[in-house]
């Protein structure tokens, strides 16, 4: 587990309000709400490939980005992001949607492969590995392989949305500790909550 303080925190999702509700972009929930939590202001950067903004956390300034480049070019907007603002991936949180996790868990990882996650498998493959920290949010899964496409780019029911946005306050209860590195006290407070 890196001790690295985070400098850069992204969410992951596809742009439009197409998608703007669904489970997949349950990335793009948390930053949204990270933004409003912290007074981000997001605003468009052409280079970066996605929108950006800047703000304070407990005395460390932090970077937020959402990349407009759809989920499968992920990589693209972070690895652009990173080179930018010459952060280390190991200094970068990713928040995305989880299958593996029921609707309701918010997770900490670091490092490790992509699960199927096709932001995740992008950012991967452009950094040529997975030292990065994961901010894993759960949305349950549909459960036959043939239906997982439409589940994730669905909009979650009335109780699956409420749980995922459970998740979302969950995860920012502990961005302080987050941000200052703090990881095990982060996890021990996330992963005893709603298990």
């Amino acid at each position: 587990m890196s001790t690295q303080t985070i400098r850069l925190v992204v969410g992951l999702g596809n742009p439009g309000l197409d998608y703007a509700r669904t489970r997949h972009n349950a990335g793009f929930w948390f930053l949204d709400a990270l933004s409003e939590r912290i007074g981000a202001r997001l605003g468009h950067d052409a280079k970066l490939q996605g929108e950006s903004g800047k703000a304070d956390l407990k005395g460390a300034s932090l970077w937020l980005l959402k990349p407009s480049t759809f989920m499968n070019a992920s990589g693209r907007s972070v690895v652009a992001a990173l080179r930018y603002f010459k952060i280390e991936p190991e200094q970068c949180l990713v928040a995305h949607d989880d299958l593996d996790l029921p609707a309701g868990t918010a997770r900490l990882k670091f490092d490790g492969g992509h699960g199927g996650q096709n932001g995740l498998r992008d950012l991967i493959q452009h950094l040529g590995h997975g030292r990065f920290h994961r901010l894993r949010l759960g949305i349950g899964h549909p459960g036959h392989k043939d239906k997982v496409t439409s589940w994730v780019l669905g909009r979650p029911g009335k109780d699956d949305e409420a749980a995922l946005l459970r998740a979302v306050d969950d995860a920012l209860a502990v961005m302080p500790d987050i941000v200052q590195g703090q990881f095990e006290a982060a996890m021990r407070q996330l992963h005893v909550k709603r298990t």
